[in-house]
C-alpha cells in the first residue's frame, strides 16, 4: 500500500510563498504521472498541477503563472512551489496520481493566506 505524505503547508500573507512537498513510498514512482490537489472549505477538491514522469507539466487556470510543480524520482517526492498566494488559494493540499486510479489520500497539509 503506496503512502502519501505531504508537508511544508502554513499560514502565509497575501504575496508571500510556500514549497510543498509529498513523499510516496513504494515503488515504479517514476513512472507515475502525479498531481497536486487542494480543497477548499465546502468545496470540492480540485486539481491544480500536473506533472508526469518525464517532467511534463500542466496547470489550471487558477494557478498558472504562480505555482511550480516538480519531481525527484530518486527520493520519491513531488513537489508544489507556490508564490503570489491569495488568500482563494488557502486549502488542504493533497497529492496523488493523475489517473482514474488513486492512491489512499493522505492527510493532506494546510495552507492559510491572510489578506
Amino acid at each position: 500500500q503506496v503512502q502519501l505524505v505531504e508537508s511544508g503547508g502554513g499560514l502565509v500573507q497575501a504575496g508571500g510563498s510556500l514549497t510543498l512537498s509529498c513523499v510516496a513510498s513504494g515503488s515504479f514512482f517514476s513512472s507515475i504521472p502525479m498531481g497536486w490537489y487542494r480543497q477548499a472549505p465546502g468545496k470540492q477538491r480540485e486539481l491544480v498541477a500536473t506533472v508526469t514522469g518525464g517532467g511534463n507539466t500542466k496547470y489550471s487556470d487558477s494557478v498558472k503563472g504562480r505555482f511550480t510543480i516538480s519531481r525527484d524520482n530518486a527520493k520519491n517526492t513531488v513537489y508544489l512551489q507556490m508564490n503570489s498566494l491569495q488568500p482563494e488559494d488557502t486549502a488542504v493540499y493533497y497529492c496523488n496520481r493523475d489517473t482514474t486510479l488513486k492512491y489512499l489520500w493522505g492527510q493532506g497539509t494546510q495552507v492559510t493566506v491572510s489578506s
